[in-house]
């Protein structure tokens, strides 16, 4: 069991506590609040843009022109055209 510590023991430990919980927290917010890098998932921007492509290709436009249009690069393009591929290839075995 821990020795009974007097009051102004017990009110300093408190203080030190306080100010580690005070750091934590603002450790917490800049972890909360930092930019993640790297692509994000498929989220509603994604989905538009990834729908337009679908239409432009299905269309008969070429990747950069596709790339132009939705001001982004021509990897991001072929990251949308591996992605319809996948999809229609088990589109494909669904069906049979």
């Amino acid at each position: 069991m821990k020795k009974a510590m007097t009051l102004e023991e017990a009110l300093d430990r408190i203080a030190e506590l306080e100010n580690e919980n005070a750091k934590l927290k603002e450790e917490v917010e800049y972890y909360k609040n930092r930019k993640t890098s790297g692509r994000q998932k498929h989220n509603a921007k994604w989905m538009a843009i990834y729908n337009d492509f679908v239409v432009c290709y299905e269309g008969g436009m070429t990747m950069v022109e596709i790339a132009k249009r939705n001001n982004i690069s021509e990897r991001s393009i072929y990251r949308y055209k591996a992605y319809y591929d996948k999809l229609r290839e088990t589109e494909g075995n669904d069906s049979k």
